[in-house]
């Protein structure tokens, strides 16, 4: 085992295996076994930290949020304006697309199994409004006045941007030509120039 690892507790450990296997290979290709060896744990204690399976990507979904909402907001804080704010954020979605594939893949893979699980529905979508509110804070509330922009609230713009945001990554990820799609994602300064 790792120093890394051995300072850790056991659910912190079992925590970064699942976010680690079920990133790299899949939720419906992992096992809580795979999950347990991966974090060098027995399989009882996946059970006695997060109750069951629903409780354990719960707590995923918790630490993904805890750390996507972080980051996103790092990246929006560096702009002076809504223009530079919304650069910064198509840059980090494509730094990340570039460089953390496995990130969106478990934040795809979580969001097909919140459709059916309330729990998880509820912890998701918490995620996307929290996303949302970010980006109508540093970037959309700026648009609220100009007059191409009179019929749309800034919420509204804001849940627009996540979903070309969103969908477009989800394209890069199945796409062979994933540097292209990346660099589609610039389109969207477009819109708002």
């Amino acid at each position: 085992m790792s120093i890394e690892l051995e300072n850790m507790t056991q659910s912190q450990r079992i925590l970064k295996a699942a976010l680690k296997c079920i990133g790299s290979k899949g939720y419906a290709n992992v096992s809580l076994r795979d999950i347990a060896d991966e974090a060098d744990v027995v399989l009882s204690q996946l059970n006695y930290y997060y109750k069951n399976k629903e409780g354990l990507f719960s707590e995923i979904i918790k630490t993904l949020t805890q750390q996507y909402l972080s980051e996103v907001e790092e990246n929006l804080k560096k702009g002076k304006s809504g223009k530079e704010r919304l650069n910064f954020l198509v840059e980090y979605f494509q730094e990340m697309l570039r460089t953390k594939p496995e990130l969106f893949t478990l934040l795809f893979d979580l969001t097909s199994m919140s459709l059916w699980s309330e729990t998880l529905k509820e912890l998701q979508n918490g995620l996307f409004n929290s996303i949302v509110a970010l980006i109508e804070e540093y970037i959309t509330s700026e648009f609220a006045g100009k007059e191409e922009f009179k019929f749309v609230s800034p919420m509204m713009l804001s849940r627009l941007m996540l979903g070309t945001l969103f969908g477009t990554s989800i394209q890069v990820m199945l796409a062979n030509e994933k540097e292209d799609m990346i660099r589609s994602l610039s389109t969207l300064k477009v819109l708002f120039e």
